[in-house]
């Protein structure tokens, strides 16, 4: 059995407790998966895509009625034609041609924000469309003003709708049922991940090597209905081997990747007559890309500054009045190129906390970074900073000055920046920021050697709308309250 990465090996070793005994205590021997025979699809799998693609077409369908039959009139105050009924099952042959209808079968996390991109520009072959068709749609011209009224419309509409529509499909769908082909650590891994991950109906029930055997009747008495491959030695031929023979069975199928495969999403596809190379893209931004970031981050902070300013001021007060010391505490964190910069934030300890530091290192939950849950130095005022996520503000002011951004990786200590070394330190060439991937994956509970590596996922993959979609992401799990 291969060894665990870093990342696996940092899992606590908990069975799963659906087993009837612990899956990691021995491993099944059983035949090669190549040699059993085909079985028929698995019904709950089939069941639930069924349910998550007339969901989702009813949404769309939905979406469609409120541009037209409700937009079109409102906007032109003309009188539709019969034949605008026609045109709502166009958002369907739109959809498919698009792929949106076919995503949601092959992942485990199901959700209406990674495909807002693609809405966007269905939103826009439709309103093209409709535009196209106006005399059919209406008695009368068709004109720019209802045209783009069906863009907007439609666009708001799928992006809710859709998002409703998964909610609904996720409750009536079963939980699904996941094998791990790989080491015990790695599925141990998963397992924690998955069950913190807000909105994610899968659980991991049971472990395999992808070399053993007993894989049928495995898959048969726990009832699987994906399998994650996570064998760090397989070789390409046994995983697509694997692969297809479960794809064959109607059983799902996804592949954990290894750490130079992860880069991968952040390459592009070459095909040179046959031969499929990837293109690895640059990390760190380009000089029109770093524009744009920094744009954002202007406006963005700007905009906060203003709109939470009365806030910020009562905040303030109450630290104030509350216990002695300063409103804001400073902080020296590593920011860009390894230049060392001053953190804001309101003060939600007492006057003088570091010096306590090296007495609470026992209490300290976690790994590489230092977090207390009920840290006894946080004060009356601190306390309700913090539940309600609000400590960090005045970070926005780093922002608007250019020490920091909205996201970005997360910034260190100087202590912790220190055990950072060789391709890890690539993570200084982007400004920190004020919530990352590391946020919404849960900041306090993510080993420092496994936060850095998301953070150069982050500069290897970085797009505007990457940012955009972490910030939204933030949101839901600051109110969930579910950092330390």
């Amino acid at each position: 059995m291969s060894q665990p990465t870093a990342i696996e090996a940092e899992a606590p070793r908990t069975p799963f407790p659906s087993l009837p005994s612990d899956p990691f205590a021995t491993t099944p021997q059983v035949p090669d998966v190549r040699e059993v025979a085909e079985r028929r699809p698995r019904r709950a799998a089939y069941h639930r895509d069924w349910i998550y693609r007339r969901a989702l077409a009813v949404a769309d369908v939905a979406a469609a009625g409120i541009a037209v039959l409700i937009g079109v009139p409102i906007l032109g105050h003309d009188t539709l034609n019969p034949a605008a009924l026609l045109a709502l099952p166009l958002v369907l042959v739109v959809g498919k041609l698009t792929g949106l209808y076919d995503r949601d079968e092959n992942l485990v996390r199901k959700t209406t924000l990674d495909e807002v991109p693609t809405l966007f520009w269905v939103a826009t072959l439709y309103a093209l469309l409709i535009w196209l068709a106006g005399n059919l749609i209406i008695q009368g011209e068709f004109g720019r003003d209802q045209a783009v009224g069906v863009w907007v419309l439609l666009f708001i509409g799928m992006v809710a709708m859709r998002t409703l529509a998964r909610q609904a499909a996720r409750a009536l769908s079963r939980e699904e049922r996941c094998l791990v082909l790989g080491d015990a650590a790695t599925a141990e891994w998963i397992s924690r991940r998955f069950a913190e991950t807000a909105g994610l109906k899968a659980k991991v029930v049971c472990v395999a090597p992808l070399e053993g055997g007993g894989l049928e009747d495995l898959l048969r008495l726990e009832r699987i209905e994906r399998v994650i491959i996570a064998s760090r030695g397989a070789t390409s031929d046994d995983t697509l081997d694997t692969t297809q023979e479960l794809r064959s069975r109607g059983v799902s199928v996804s592949v954990m990747p290894r750490l130079p495969e992860v880069v991968g999403a952040s390459v592009e596809l070459d095909d040179v007559d046959g031969i499929t190379l990837l293109g690895v893209r640059r990390f760190g931004l380009t000089r029109s890309s770093g524009a744009l970031k920094r744009a954002f981050d202007i406006v963005g902070s700007g905009v906060g500054l203003i709109l939470l300013s009365p806030l910020m001021a009562a905040i303030a007060i109450a630290i104030k009045l509350d216990s002695r010391g300063p409103v804001l505490f400073r902080q020296r964190r590593i920011g860009r190129d390894g230049v060392p910069f001053e953190m804001l934030k309101f003060r939600t300890m007492v006057d003088g906390a570091d010096a306590q530091k090296s007495a609470l290192a026992s209490l300290n939950e976690a790994d590489g970074i230092f977090k207390i849950k009920d840290d006894p130095r946080i004060t009356r005022v601190g306390a309700r900073l913090r539940r309600a996520s609000v400590d960090e503000l005045p970070q926005l002011y780093n922002v608007l000055r250019g020490e920091m951004s909205l996201v970005g990786p997360r910034p260190l200590p100087l202590e912790e920046d220190d055990r950072i070394e060789g391709w890890q330190r690539s993570r200084l060439e982007l400004p920190p920021g004020m919530t990352g991937r590391w946020q919404i994956f849960g900041s306090a509970r993510i080993p420092l050697n496994e936060m850095v590596k998301i953070d150069y996922l982050y500069g290897a993959n970085w797009s505007l709308w990457l940012d955009i979609k972490i910030l939204l992401r933030t949101v839901p799990f600051v109110l969930a309250r579910r950092g330390l």
